[in-house]
């Protein structure tokens, strides 16, 4: 009966450190100020597993920002994120290097090395993370690239590609170590539309394939409605509107509706704040 009491009691004290199975990621009242100035303001999102998860939103948003925090990179002003059993705005810096080794990352533009080929640039995970044999390094390396068409492209410099084929090599490297966690920064920035709807069957299929969990943070609106399984929109710091592809279509929420429809008038003003143009032009006027 003690015995009872005693696991009781340690369930009840561990309860909302250990998620549901189902949920990968949880995001509690998320703050972040940078030089004072609020960037995040009370940030609640679950991302499930298995699922490819966009945060949508405009330029300055927090988007980026919220990636960070997810990731470790940042520490929150306040809240929580929660990645499986870990508390990753509590970690050390060595608890974060370990952690991260289940976590991919494909940063805006690729962001590949350019002094290394195509072959190292995707090695070079698997040689930081783990203690494998060059032969295993070499066979996961070209699977990895034989996954995004590029096994032929392994020695090629960077500076040897084009847009889309180095962020495939990016996305490769992103996967090396069969995350259970990928972060997209933006992956379909400067992509023809050609590679933009490679980039993001490749998003969806290797997420698949991998039974991993993606966050996409992004602008492009009508590739994401076609790969993602659910929608954050970060406005001003805050959720602002969240739901799945066909919720978000048929939204009739002002700011979900000018975003997805590339709208000019809405809740998203074009002109920066400024007094009148009377004031700023007669005589004596206020020109702020």
């Amino acid at each position: 009966m003690q015995s009872a009491f005693v696991l009781l009691k340690f369930a009840t004290l561990f309860k909302d450190t250990v998620l549901p199975d189902d949920i990968l990621v949880d995001i509690e009242d998320l703050h972040f100020n940078y030089d004072g100035r609020p960037v995040l303001q009370g940030i609640n999102m679950k991302i499930p597993r298995g699922k490819v998860v966009a945060i949508m939103g405009g330029s300055g948003c927090g988007k980026t920002t919220l990636l960070r925090c997810i990731g470790g990179q940042l520490r929150p002003t306040g809240g929580q994120v929660r990645l499986e059993r870990h508390q990753v705005s509590s970690m050390s810096h060595r608890e974060l290097y370990r952690l991260r080794r289940k976590m991919g990352m494909l940063f805006q533009f690729g962001a590949l090395f350019t002094d290394i080929s195509v072959f190292e640039n995707v090695a070079f995970p698997i040689r930081e993370h783990t203690d494998l044999s060059e032969e295993m390094i070499r066979d996961l390396v070209l699977m990895k690239l034989e996954a995004v068409g590029l096994r032929g492209a392994h020695q090629l410099m960077p500076g040897e590609l084009s847009g889309g084929m180095a962020r495939r090599v990016a996305l490769a490297r992103a996967v090396a170590l069969d995350p259970m966690l990928v972060m997209y920064d933006e992956p379909f920035t400067g992509l023809d539309p050609i590679a933009l709807g490679v980039i993001g069957q490749l998003i969806r299929k290797l997420n698949d394939a991998l039974g991993a969990t993606s966050i996409m943070v992004t602008h492009d609106v009508q590739e994401s409605l076609q790969i993602v399984d659910y929608i954050y929109f970060v406005s001003q710091g805050q959720i602002v509107a969240q739901g799945t592809p066909d919720e978000i279509r048929a939204s009739n929420d002002p700011f979900v509706h000018q975003f997805v429809h590339a709208e000019v008038n809405g809740p998203v003003r074009f002109d920066y704040p400024a007094s009148s143009v009377r004031q700023a032009f007669l005589p004596g006027g206020n020109h702020g």
